[in-house]
């Protein structure tokens, strides 16, 4: 985040969301959008989410496990 300047992104840990299997989980939340949850997430998916979902409002397909609406 800080290697883009995003000063206005907010990271929290929390703890279960009964989807075990899917581990590492994370959340994106974009004002006026759906939650994504992208699952199976490694150190090296990171960047791609970053820069494709939270910079680029583009959902990663392949590590997206599902999307809620508001």
């Amino acid at each position: 985040l800080a290697k883009h300047n995003l000063k206005n992104v907010t990271v929290i840990q929390t703890g279960c969301i009964g989807m075990c299997e899917q581990e590492v989980l994370v959340d994106v939340v974009r004002p006026g959008e759906p939650r994504v949850t992208y699952g199976h997430v490694t150190p090296g998916d990171v960047p791609k989410i970053v820069e494709e979902h939270i910079i680029n409002g583009r959902v990663v397909a392949d590590l997206a496990v599902g999307k809620i609406a508001d």
